[in-house]
């Protein structure tokens, strides 16, 4: 099983998306192996966002992730990065098909929504600054686990 970060943006949380959101998520079969309502500070987007960071973009969306509550989650599945990559849809919502996240409920290409994990390597950074030392991050079976066993 994989594992991957998404964070539910302060847009999505301002909208009252994250039950619509988080649905999607479970319909789809993956597992929520960690959730936290938090404010990023400073230096956690900075942290987050190093490889942005002197791009023109970057004071901007480290402005924009610290103003208001996000949801991050860890969820666990099969290829759970592709799989939520491709829900998630293009990165600018007037560009992403519609059946996905952002060409469902978004149409700007400043707020998009959701962030998710891109690789392996990115997932693993990504978990360990948001859930430091794997903490709130439990192991569990959902009642359809055994379904998966044959995955």
């Amino acid at each position: 099983m994989e594992k991957t970060l998404i964070l539910l943006k302060p847009d999505a949380v301002k909208r009252r998306l994250i039950g619509r959101l988080l649905g999607r998520f479970e319909d789809k079969g993956l597992r929520i192996a960690g959730m936290k309502l938090m404010k990023i500070s400073q230096e956690l987007a900075g942290q987050h966002y190093a490889d942005h960071k002197g791009k023109p973009f970057y004071d901007g969306l480290v402005g924009f992730m610290t103003s208001d509550p996000v949801v991050a989650l860890v969820l666990e599945g099969p290829s759970a990065i592709s799989v939520c990559r491709q829900m998630m849809g293009a990165t600018f919502g007037f560009k992403a098909d519609a059946g996905t996240i952002r060409g469902d409920f978004g149409i700007s290409n400043q707020f998009n929504l959701v962030h998710g994990s891109d690789s392996p390597e990115a997932a693993e950074r990504e978990i360990g600054l948001f859930f430091p030392n794997g903490e709130g991050i439990l192991d569990w079976a959902t009642a359809d686990s055994a379904l998966h066993a044959c995955d």
